[in-house]
């Protein structure tokens, strides 16, 4: 199902009347069909893939002797001279089985691929489109994996006991800065990217690679897609706003643009919402990518992101008990990512990339506590990466790189004609280097090394890595990892004007999977010890998770540990059209750091978490239907009158989640019309409680939304395969 939630317009002409066709089906030596097998002419771009029966079909401008190469990941390449005059039909290709791919034991502990190759990955990008309740947002699908946190205040990405500030995100291994949207305090926002701009998510719940740093506890890794597919334009209108891409596909390069204008009016005039906005979130976001070729084995993209939007919000005020906080805010975002791939004799490969962003919020604060005050909040970060890899050999290959970082924060606080602007810069320098190594078919190393250097808080440190692999069986293995980790202490510290040293993290992982026939289980186990965590030294505990000042002392005595199960079970096999998957964490998890009194569970955090995912697509009405149910145990929460710090916790967490999805024509366009509801039963989540300085009152933290509707519809020149679901 192509519903490409970009964003609005571009009209695309595409010329074929010159072009020949080349269709025909791959098969094993057995006879069943090859599916995601890559079809290509040699040396040119002129390509296609196998459907689920193995058939292939493109079109080329090329003429007279080429060579048809076909390749897959467990099939050992194949091919076949042409000669091309005209259409060439009924193409019949046989691959033999690639022992050596189909044994091949891959590293696996801590991370999750979730790519558009259906051999590697445990997600699609169309998995993440289609979960019920994430709202086509890359953030939240991934929040149905093991080892993350369900939230519904704050925004981030909350994994095995770290919060959200612990957390990278990256795009084509450049740092994203701002991923989310800007908001009021206690109302969550979504991440600023569609899922459809990406060809790969690898979600790292720990363990990552040496190739980055910077986040105690996890990497979210998307990588965006190098040619389009073919020529399209894609239409589309919601309860949120109208959208609409387009996208061009030339012989050596392609191009992609997007614009989309979002007003939530229609969406909060339906909806009955536990905040009140005095302005509905409005705004506006385009995108344009453009990827080359220069050469068979070179890749050049450059990708372009701008948004801008405002609104205002009366909330409940984290500062003072049963008092309102005015929230108005504009904001404004840039991005733009430019990298260059080059292979040489296929032992080689060079990488280079710079990204630059830019943010800034005007803030219009209002609130019984501070009274009326004015922020501006700006941020940017310049950064650069050159890697290199090396492959010796099948089973050996090295790989190095050094990477720089630069950015800056400033706030501008003006109150009553008074304005105050703290700010720092920082610089970071890492370089790194990392083997893997697979001296048998059952076994795989992968070393790494990572050095990093903070110019402002004038530290270098040494990080080592280590992961491994053991295949138990034809469709089974166990895997290992560990690793030291370092983080730059948050934001609110070294705009304050604190230098605390860098945190850390080691990591402890290991795990188990089986994979077979469209099913895979996986179970892990790991513990994470913290130290060096900044702490501030307090006579009281304040709970507001969005203080902006500190005037205690801070130092880094902080500490802690999470350790916990995992479990993931998916089956797309056993019952026709039917795909589900469950996951299941358990965490145990205390600390003391930021302003705690004692060692803890922090706020945030769920013992036990579960989530079933389920997607059936009905083919005689051409419709999906899917279900989402997650449910978390309570969070602690601080009740002054307990002796045993954050000792009580709010009730269970449970969502019911349901879209469907109805596939149709509108003359020559495919069309999609989908609608979903968030938290069917209307269920009242409490995410935490206030209480009055004397304890004697408290109120609820509630989300901004308990029950959500969405309705929407897309056009799209490109046809529907339902193999892609």
């Amino acid at each position: 199902m192509k519903i490409k939630l970009l964003t609005l317009l571009l009209l695309i002409t595409n010329a074929t009347w010159a072009q020949s066709v080349i269709s025909g089906r791959i098969t094993d030596q057995k006879g069943a069909p090859v599916k995601g097998a890559s079809v290509s002419l040699d040396n040119t771009i002129d390509g296609g893939t196998t459907d689920s029966t193995g058939h292939f079909q493109f079109s080329t401008d090329e003429k007279g002797a080429q060579n048809l190469i076909v390749t897959e990941a467990t099939h050992i390449t194949t091919g076949m001279p042409l000669n091309i005059t005209g259409d060439i039909k009924n193409i019949t290709l046989s691959m033999k089985t690639s022992m050596t791919n189909l044994n091949e034991v891959v590293i696996t502990a801590g991370a999750f691929e979730a790519s558009n190759d259906k051999n590697k990955s445990m997600l699609s990008t169309m998995d993440i489109v289609t979960t019920a309740g994430a709202n086509a947002d890359v953030v939240k699908a991934i929040q149905t994996l093991p080892g993350t946190q369900q939230q519904g205040t704050q925004t981030g990405l909350f994994v095995r006991g770290g919060d959200a500030s612990e957390a990278a995100i990256i795009i084509d291994e450049m740092v994203v800065q701002n991923a989310f949207f800007s908001g009021a305090p206690g109302v969550a926002t979504r991440s600023r990217f569609s899922p459809f701009q990406f060809k790969g998510v690898s979600f790292s719940s720990g363990g990552y690679s040496a190739r980055y740093g910077q986040a105690l506890s996890s990497v979210l890794e998307l990588n965006t897609l190098d040619l389009p597919e073919k020529s399209t334009v894609n239409l589309g209108l919601n309860m949120a706003g109208v959208y609409g891409s387009g996208s061009k596909l030339w012989k050596n390069s392609g191009g992609e643009v997007s614009l989309s204008y979002n007003n939530l009016a229609p969406f909060y005039a339906l909806a009955n919402s536990n905040v009140t906005y005095d302005k509905v979130p409005e705004g506006i976001n385009g995108s344009a990518k453009y990827a080359w070729k220069p050469n068979k084995d070179g890749l050049f993209k450059v990708m372009v992101n701008s948004s801008a939007f405002n609104s205002a919000t009366t909330v409940p005020d984290p500062d003072s008990l049963n008092q309102q906080l005015h929230f108005g805010i504009k904001s404004q975002t840039y991005y733009t990512n430019v990298s260059y791939r080059q292979f040489f004799k296929e032992r080689w490969s060079l990488y280079t990339a710079a990204a630059y962003s830019y943010n800034k919020d005007d803030i219009d604060y209002n609130s019984a506590y501070s009274g009326p005050l004015k922020f501006k909040n700006t941020d940017n970060r310049t950064q650069f990466r050159l890697e290199g890899k090396y492959k010796w050999s099948s089973h050996f290959n090295l790989m190095a790189g050094a990477e720089v970082q630069h950015y800056a924060y400033e706030k501008a606080i003006d109150s009553s004609g008074f304005t105050y602007k703290p700010n720092y810069t920082e610089t970071n320098f890492a370089f790194y280097t990392e083997a893997e190594w697979s001296p048998s078919k059952k076994i795989a190393f992968r070393p790494g090394l990572r050095y990093e250097h903070s110019e402002l808080l004038h530290q270098d440190v040494v990080a080592p890595r280590l992961s491994l692999a053991i295949r138990t069986g034809i469709y089974s293995q166990v895997a290992l990892a560990g690793g030291v980790f370092y983080q730059n202490p948050d934001n609110l510290y070294l705009i304050s004007g604190y230098r605390p040293k860098l945190q850390e993290a080691v990591h402890y992982i290991a795990n188990y999977q089986w994979n077979k026939s469209d099913r895979t289980l996986r179970v892990e186990v790991y513990y994470k010890d913290y130290k060096e965590l900044v702490r501030e030294r307090v006579a009281s505990f304040n709970p507001s998770q969005y203080r902006t000042y500190i005037s205690d002392t801070v130092d880094n005595s902080g500490h802690g540990y999470a350790k916990g199960f995992e479990l993931f079970w998916r089956d797309k096999k056993s019952i026709k059209n039917l795909d589900y998957w469950l996951s299941y964490s358990y965490i145990d998890t205390r600390r003391l750091y930021s302003n705690y009194l004692a060692e803890a569970t922090p706020t945030f955090i769920s013992n036990h978490n579960l989530n079933l995912i389920s997607k059936y697509y009905i083919e005689k009405w051409q419709t999906q239907i899917n279900m989402t149910y997650s449910y978390a145990t309570g969070r602690p929460y601080y009740n002054q009158s307990n002796p045993s710090f954050l000792g009580d916790r709010t009730p269970d967490y449970h969502n019911l989640s349901f879209t469907v999805n109805y596939l149709t024509h509108v003359k020559k366009w495919f069309t999609v019309i989908y609608a979903g509801v968030d938290n069917i039963t209307n269920r009242h989540n409490i995410f935490g409680y206030r209480y009055s300085a004397d304890g004697s009152t408290r109120t609820e933290i509630k989300p901004a939304l308990y029950r959500s509707f969405f309705v929407g519809v897309n056009f799209s020149l490109t046809e529907f395969n339902k193999d892609e679901l």
